[in-house]
């Protein structure tokens, strides 16, 4: 396990919440990166957070170790969508590979080396798109390894390399080439949940889908049949549910899972074929908190008629 200063690059995206921000970065520091990577989103127009952003800034450009810094500040505001992606690109433009955070995705200390060691074990290798830190369905079945193969991932806290990020389709381009030739259907083998990405998928090709990125990253890695590293154990947990929240308002207790820490050295995997039964857990899953998001809408909807 990594002792002394983290070699890997850290890229940590900010916006306008102090508390959430500041358990991340403290992590952060526990693993002193030497490069350390800043993205931060401005405030709203109308709303009142030229302060609190303010205070995200200076809590996370407060550098007490040895550390090149990076600055990407937006004054006006991108919204989700947009920050994330030209972070990204600006990120990858400075560093060939990183470790990517949120100011609510809050690591086990093991998380960087976990990282660290598999960026350096797969660069080059096309077969992987980006290395996950959370693993939300250790509940069903942990493998013997140390990490798993998976088709979905998750991206609360991950890394991955510059060649990748660079294949990154924002569009969905191919889309409706790959629907009509039922892609989805050669992936998973629910036709629920095939028809739920399918509905995805649409909208965020016709732009008229969520201010969100992360489905365009799970396309690209579903149209390139890329595979992404689960690790056997949650490494991070997100501390952003509720309040102030951009998606994740509704808590879900499935989803708030702790993280806990990864065993070294590491145990790899004798071969890269994803585990389909744990996509499959994780799919399910998926589906059934769109529903629930979907049914909490309608009864607030229905609600503020009675009580607005």
């Amino acid at each position: 396990m990594q002792t002394g200063t983290l070699q890997t690059p850290v890229a940590l995206f900010v916006f306008n919440r102090p508390g959430t921000t500041r358990r991340v970065f403290d992590a952060i520091s526990k693993a002193q990166p030497a490069k350390l990577l800043l993205i931060a989103d401005g405030p709203r127009q109308g709303r009142d957070e030229a302060e609190v952003c303010r205070r995200v800034r200076e809590i996370v450009t407060s550098v007490s170790w040895p550390c090149e810094v990076f600055e990407n500040f937006s004054e006006r505001n991108l919204g989700c969508r947009e920050r994330m992606i030209s972070g990204l690109d600006w990120v990858f433009s400075q560093v060939e590979e990183a470790i990517i955070l949120e100011d609510d995705c809050l690591p086990d200390p093991s998380f960087f080396p976990f990282c660290q060691e598999l960026l350096e074990r797969y660069r080059g290798d096309d077969r992987i798109a980006y290395i996950s830190g959370d693993n939300l369905v250790g509940r069903y079945r942990k493998p013997a390894d140390s990490y798993y193969f998976s088709q979905i991932g998750g991206i609360w806290g991950w890394a991955t390399w510059r060649p990748e990020w660079q294949r990154y389709d924002r569009h969905l381009v191919d889309w409706p080439a790959l629907r009509e030739r039922r892609m989805l259907e050669e992936v998973f083998d629910d036709p629920k949940v095939v028809a739920f990405w399918t509905q995805i998928f649409d909208a965020m090709h016709e732009n008229r889908g969520p201010d969100t990125w992360d489905y365009q990253w799970l396309y690209t890695g579903l149209k390139n049949s890329s595979l992404t590293i689960v690790p056997n154990v949650n490494l991070v947990t997100n501390i952003g549910f509720g309040e102030g929240a951009t998606h994740t308002i509704q808590a879900d207790a499935r989803f708030i899972l702790p993280a806990t820490s990864m065993e070294f050295p590491l145990r790899h995997p004798a071969s890269f074929i994803p585990s389909r039964s744990l996509d499959r857990y994780r799919a399910q899953d998926m589906l059934q908190q769109s529903r629930m998001q979907r049914a909490l809408k309608k009864a607030h909807r229905v609600a503020s008629r009675f009580f607005s």
